[in-house]
């Protein structure tokens, strides 16, 4: 299948999963976090298909990267956000478990495009 746009890259499918169901499990936090954490893990999910989004339509591979190296950055908060969540049980340690494996997935996915846009 030849990739004609981002909506083709398997990378930006998982990763807008990944945001619905983060979107889902932070609905149960507690109200008083809708301006913290659930908005800081919301942001951060969001801004991976965004900014694989955003790459792909640069016409350079450097912006490109760019790019990827920020929605790398995003998966980092993402998993650090999760952990977060956890310890304040807001966030289950299993589904927790499922949603920090997504986030290893997608970053290694976009570490493999980095590398074969060298």
């Amino acid at each position: 299948m030849k990739i004609r746009s981002f909506k083709d890259l398997n990378i930006w499918k998982r990763s807008i999963e990944l945001v619905e169901n983060l979107y889902k499990e932070t609905k149960f936090f507690p109200k008083k976090e809708i301006y913290g954490l659930t908005s800081q893990i919301r942001r951060s999910s969001v801004s991976i298909p965004s900014n694989i989004a955003e790459g792909f339509a640069r016409y350079h591979n450097k912006e490109y990267k760019q790019f990827l190296y920020i929605a790398l950055g995003s998966c980092a908060e993402l998993t650090t956000q999760i952990i977060i969540a956890v310890k304040l049980d807001y966030l289950h340690e299993n589904k927790a478990d499922n949603l920090l494996n997504e986030v290893e997935e997608i970053s290694k996915m976009t570490m493999g495009l980095i590398k074969k846009l060298n």
